[in-house]
């Protein structure tokens, strides 16, 4: 059980992060590379990302076992800021930290010795020459094969979610976009609960909390080990039945335009309800559903769903397509012609 205690300076400090992290997302899907559960979700990326993983991945195996902790220097905050900037900052990171890390990494029953018989991690925690540049090459490489490819559709769900917990702040503020966050995460103000692991208590001293939602974080939410790191708080998107895959161009994009359906499209650059869509298109509920619908498994809309409400919002591809980015000539011959 987790457990994160506010204050009320700390509600004020609750934020949502700009977008995906690329570290943790690339961490966390070394989990989900190694597991064979979520097989609608992750299952097509699975097959495809093993196939094309050729590098070493020994020593993220050691790093990161598939259970319990792994060092927190993996995912500096500027990751948020970028790949390359994160990149920087994990090269840049004080040797005493790295070798207490690890220490805390070898006690914590993962035994991570019995994955690095050439001795990597002795040599990361002694500071041994291009150790950092190495952890920093492996983690490029493995980010370019295995997240980099599907970034967009991990950007659309990362939005969708932000989109929703930014409605709940704005209707209800701090305590109401706790009280909507995924069910592994329960809000009895002041005080959120997790299921977690281990037993921890995460005292947030006004700091606040930033929330960051992740495509790859599967079940259980994640915060940084160290108390002193600022306060940050990973936890799973939802997820539609559809694979990770499915939105590269799917198989209705051919339906795509026309009159009606522009118009939902157009509607949706504000994240909407289904009856919201209705509303501002002119059309009935069922054929706003509809429409939405098609635009989902084309590969321009994700919908979230909370309690009875669904919300849409634009993806990557969507945004593009209304800024003139992408043209109907594309989708033509992406799928041939397209009709109301």
């Amino acid at each position: 059980m987790l457990r994160i205690h506010f204050t009320g300076k700390d509600l004020g400090g609750v934020r949502m992060a700009a977008g995906p992290d690329p570290l943790w997302e690339t961490i966390l899907s070394f989990h989900r590379i190694r597991d064979r559960r979520g097989p609608l979700v992750f299952g097509e990326w699975r097959g495809e990302t093993r196939s094309r993983l050729k590098g070493e991945t020994g020593l993220l195996s050691a790093l990161v076992p598939q259970r319990g902790y792994f060092p927190d220097f993996l995912t500096p905050a500027q990751g948020r800021l970028g790949m390359a900037v994160g990149l920087e900052a994990l090269r840049a990171t004080p040797q005493e930290r790295v070798r207490a890390e690890l220490a805390l990494l070898s006690a914590g029953g993962a035994r991570p010795a019995r994955k690095d018989p050439g001795g990597r991690l002795a040599l990361l925690a002694d500071g041994g020459p291009g150790c950092l540049a190495r952890l920093v090459e492996v983690v490029r490489t493995y980010y370019r094969v295995a997240v980099e490819p599907y970034w967009p559709q991990i950007r659309a769900r990362v939005d969708g979610d932000r989109a929703l917990r930014g409605r709940a702040l704005l209707d209800g503020g701090a305590g109401r976009l706790l009280a909507t966050l995924p069910p592994m995460l329960r809000w009895s103000g002041p005080v959120l609960e997790a299921d977690y692991p281990v037993q921890r208590e995460l005292c947030l001293d006004g700091r606040g909390l930033l929330l960051q939602p992740s495509f790859f974080c599967r079940s259980t939410a994640v915060v940084p080990r160290d108390p002193a790191l600022p306060p940050v708080l990973v936890y799973p998107v939802t997820h539609s039945d559809a694979p990770a895959v499915a939105e590269r161009g799917g198989p209705t994009l051919g339906r795509l335009l026309g009159h009606t359906r522009s118009a939902v499209l157009h509607a949706i650059e504000q994240p909407a309800t289904t009856s919201e869509l209705a509303r501002r298109t002119g059309v009935s509920l069922a054929s706003a559903s509809q429409h939405a619908c098609v635009l989902r498994e084309s590969g321009l809309v994700v919908t979230l769903r909370h309690g009875n409400a669904v919300l849409h919002t634009l993806t990557p591809l969507g945004t593009a397509l209304l800024r003139g980015r992408a043209t109907a000539d594309v989708l033509y011959a992406r799928k041939g012609p397209v009709t109301s």
